[in-house]
Formats: structure tokens, sequence, C-alpha cells
């Protein structure tokens, strides 16, 4: 492996541990106020399924991630009784539901009702990054495009969809639609592994 793939992926692994760290923060923050000289890396190793190994980092991580949070407006600090407790914002449990339907979406260890779900949407050009997000986010989640305002997926995501809709502001303009049959889908079944 060459140095630039190797350095691009610990890069990655970086990224994909602060979002684990960030992820776990706000369902802890989620359950009720967090005090802030509480974040012990124990705790954060057991929430996160990590073996308790460099607990001081973790700890400086858990905390840089906390004040990045607040920066980003999910989380805010009060002042009571001479501590200082870290609150999640409503923009917070607006995000934190979001990554749990992502979560949930992503395990496909269920039965399949032998029904198509298909997602439909005209978003006009002068909202084309938005249009590029959402399609970036349905090929992350496994989602089938057919065409490149058309995809679909094997499993219930209605709710998977209605806060995507929420969080980019585009509920008019996407259709989420149940269908029970689609002409040729042997292709669609063997990427989905349901043959």
């Amino acid at each position: 492996m060459g140095s630039v793939e190797e350095k691009a992926r610990i890069k990655a692994r970086k990224k994909r541990r602060q979002g684990y760290v960030q992820l776990a923060l706000l369902a802890a923050l989620g359950t009720g106020a967090l005090l802030v000289g509480s974040v012990t890396p124990k705790a954060f190793a057991t929430l996160l399924d990590l073996p308790p190994l460099k607990r001081a980092r973790l700890r400086y991580q858990a905390r840089t991630v906390l004040g990045k949070l607040a920066v980003d407006g999910l989380v805010v600090f009060e002042q009571r009784d001479g501590k200082r407790y870290a609150r999640i914002t409503d923009a917070g449990r607006k995000i934190l539901a979001f990554e749990q339907e992502k979560i949930k979406l992503g395990n496909r260890q269920r039965k399949w009702d032998r029904r198509w779900r298909m997602i439909v949407f005209d978003i006009p050009e002068r909202r084309r990054v938005i249009r590029n997000r959402l399609r970036m986010t349905m090929e992350e989640l496994g989602f089938m495009r057919l065409q490149d305002s058309v995809w679909v997926f094997p499993y219930d995501c209605e709710d998977f969809i209605a806060l995507l809709k929420a969080d980019m502001r585009i509920g008019t303009a996407v259709l989420y639609v149940i269908v029970e049959e689609i002409e040729n889908d042997s292709h669609l079944r063997e990427h989905f592994g349901l043959t």
C-alpha cells in the first residue's frame, strides 16, 4: 500500500471515530444533561464498545467533540450549583434522531415483504446542492438508482425519508411510494441479495 493510501486510510479512520464519539455524546445527552467533568474515558469506552485503552486521549477527544457540538449549536453548556453541564438542543435532537434512523436503515437483517420502496424527487436546478446531497445520502445508505431522480430500496424507510425531507426542507419535492412489483427486477433482487 502506498504512503498516500495509508495516510488517507488513517485520516478516514480518525474521522469515523470522531463521528462515533459525537453520536455517543449526543445519545448520552439525549437521555439527560451530562456533567462536563464526568466525561470519563471508561464511560465512553463502554458506550462506544471500545477497549478502555488510551484513556487520556479518549477523555481529550470527548471534551473536544463536546466543544465542537457546542459550536455547531447541537449542545449548550449550563452552570448549576457551581458545576458545568452540557444539554442537547432541539437541533441536536433532530440530528440524533436522523442518525438513529440511518443506523436502523443500515441494519438489514429483516425479512423482505416483497414490496419495493421508491423515492421519487424533483428538486429544481437552483437547489442543486440539496439534490446532490440527497443523492449522496441515498447512495451511502444502499439505495439503488433506477433513474436520476428515482431510487429504490426493499425495506421500510418511511421514517428515515420523513426526517431527511424535514432536514433538507424538501417536503413537497420528494415522494415516498410503495410498489408491489417492478418489471424485470432481477437485477434489483440480486443487488440487495434477495434472490
